[in-house]
Order: C-alpha cells, then structure tokens, then sequence
C-alpha cells in the first residue's frame, strides 16, 4: 500500500513540475510575442523616417547635418539586436528627430505642407503605439522574471536554463518624451 503512496507522491511531483515548466515557458513566449509588438513598431517608424526626412529636405537644404544625423541614427537602431543596444539606438533616434522636428520650426511653408503634417500625424501615432508595445514587452519581461526568481519555480527555471530579460526603458527623462510633432 505505501508503494502506492509513493508512486501517487511522484506523479503529483512531475504533474508540478510539468505545470511549472509549462508556466514558464507561456511567459517566456509571451515575452518573446511582445519584443515582435516592439519589432514591428519600430519597423513602421523606421520606414517613416526616410519620407519625413525628404519633406525636410526641400524645405531646408542648409540643414543638411540635422538630415544626417537623423539617417545614420536609424542605421544604427535598425541594426541594433540586444535590448540594450536597441535601448541606446532608440534614445538616440529619438533625440535627432527632436532636433529634426525643431528645425523644422524655423521653414513655415514646411509647417503648412500637407504631406509633412500626415507624417507628423503617423509618426505620432507610431510613438504612441512604441511606448504601448514597451510598456506590454516590460509587464511580460517582469512578470518572467517573478517566474524565474521565485521558489520553487526558480529551481525548475534553473534546471531548464531560463534566464532572466531586461526591460526596454528609456534612460533619461529627456529621453521619454515622444517627440514633439506639434505644428
């Protein structure tokens, strides 16, 4: 009869540890399913840039490094691949299109053109999708992370090599503000 006790005991235990496992690998991938959210944002961002940046352009030719500056800022977030090097792409691109849009302020026929205001509007709304994709991609990232250092299931995520993520944050204040397309 104890046998039996004994076969029951190790059966609830592997059903927990499946359980367990199981859990962790849901978080793991919902973690993975909210980076593409940031991924495909980030895309439409990216492929908004190069059309803001030609509206720019025949408006302020003079400004030719700000138009630079810009491009090679989006290079760099494109190619970026861990989070924190696309954390570091992002406060960057972010900060040149600050500038881009401030010297924008200065060309009024640019302010009044049609197609330089749709962009403004879509590159708005892309901020605004970004900051939700990361702030989805960080629940997910936190709530993996409880997962893994908590017992027991840290020892299950031990076993298993699960190993924690970094949130995608901004670093400075500055930083966190969606750029001001506001005309």
């Amino acid at each position: 009869m104890s046998i039996y006790y004994l076969i029951a005991l190790l059966v609830l235990i592997f059903l927990w540890l499946i359980a367990i496992y199981n859990g962790l690998i849901k978080k793991r991938n919902r973690t993975q399913e909210a980076w593409a959210d940031i991924d495909v944002q980030l895309k439409r961002r990216y492929d908004l840039i190069p059309n803001l940046i030609e509206s720019v352009k025949g408006y302020a030719q003079h400004e030719k490094g700000v138009l630079e500056k810009v491009t090679e800022a989006r290079t760099r977030a494109m190619g970026a691949k861990s989070v924190e090097e696309k954390t570091k792409a992002e406060n960057e691109l972010t900060e040149t299109l600050k500038s881009l849009f401030a010297v924008s302020e200065n060309y009024p026929d640019l302010k009044a053109s049609q197609n330089f205001l749709e962009l403004q509007r879509e590159l708005r709304d892309t901020e605004d999708k970004i900051q939700a994709a990361r702030r989805f991609y960080n629940s997910n990232v936190r709530d993996l992370n409880i997962k893994i250092e908590s017992f027991p299931s840290n020892l299950v995520a031990k076993i298993f090599n699960f190993s924690k993520r970094n949130l995608f944050e901004l670093k400075d204040e500055a930083a966190r503000q969606a750029p001001a397309v506001k005309f």
